[in-house]
């Protein structure tokens, strides 16, 4: 089936889509000198925010008809800033810098590992921009970096007032294989729904199921509850659902084969 092309982005520059997403840079920022001043929690919740603001600002572009090559640009090195470093400087300075008291070695293995994260971001990112318009909206190809960033923020903010029981120096070597983990799903071939519809052209294309709006209902409902618990288990539950897929796939492909 023939996908109906994009329309063309103007290439001029508008205020409120890139007020959105200079929101979102400012938060990412915020996340980095928090987690340097040991205020975890908040820097968590800034990378949340910046979460938030990076899915209004293209709904605005969108509605407002003011997408631009200019805002596509800026949000890509927006969103690099705010899901791809601002996480990783947050988990290094929160748990991954503690690995140094082990080793020299095991010691650098923090921060590469940190680097290996945002390099991922930046791969991931690049890959996106240069596939829009040629997959199917209703999968994105690795797992997205603002899921990928949740994901790591969910599991630094459920842990870092401590009552839990587990510091960030002792969840060290969890931290290093959670960060490991998000960078390369992000970087996979590895399909995750996208929350978009069916992936058509079109008025359809953004159409989700009546039941859909009764799942999210309820999961604000939980999510209220207990916000940093809540989140880290939907941000491991959506990043274990690609790789969960694609195994259940190639079972029932070699099953099929048999």
């Amino acid at each position: 089936m023939n996908q109906i092309p994009p329309p063309p982005r103007h290439r001029s520059i508008y205020l409120l889509p890139n007020l959105f997403t200079t929101a979102g840079l400012f938060s990412g920022f915020y996340a980095i000198i928090a987690a340097a001043n040991g205020h975890f929690a908040q820097a968590a919740i800034a990378v949340f925010v910046a979460g938030v603001m990076d899915g209004i600002d293209g709904r605005v572009a969108r509605l407002t008809g003011t997408s631009s090559e200019f805002g596509v640009q800026y949000d890509s090195l927006a969103d690099l800033v705010s899901f791809g470093l601002a996480p990783a400087l947050v988990m290094y300075h929160w748990s991954l810098s503690a690995l140094k008291f082990d080793s020299v070695v095991i010691g650098r293995m923090g921060w590469t590992v940190a680097f290996l994260y945002v390099a991922c971001a930046a791969l991931r990112l690049a890959r996106f921009n240069t596939q829009v318009g040629s997959v199917d909206k209703r999968w994105f190809i690795g797992l997205a970096s603002p899921a990928a960033a949740g994901l790591m923020m969910s599991f630094v903010w459920a842990f870092a007032d401590g009552s839990l029981g587990w510091s960030g120096e002792e969840l060290r070597y969890v931290a290093l294989l959670v960060t490991a983990v998000a960078a390369l799903l992000m970087v996979s071939r590895i399909r995750f729904w996208s929350f978009k519809g069916s992936g058509e052209g079109g008025a359809r294309a953004d159409r989700i199921p009546f039941v859909a709006l009764i799942l999210v209902a309820v999961v604000l409902a939980v999510l209220f509850t207990d916000p940093p618990r809540v989140l880290f288990v939907i941000g491991a539950t959506y990043a274990l659902s690609g790789p969960a897929m694609w195994a259940w796939q190639r079972v029932r492909q070699r099953s099929g084969d048999a």
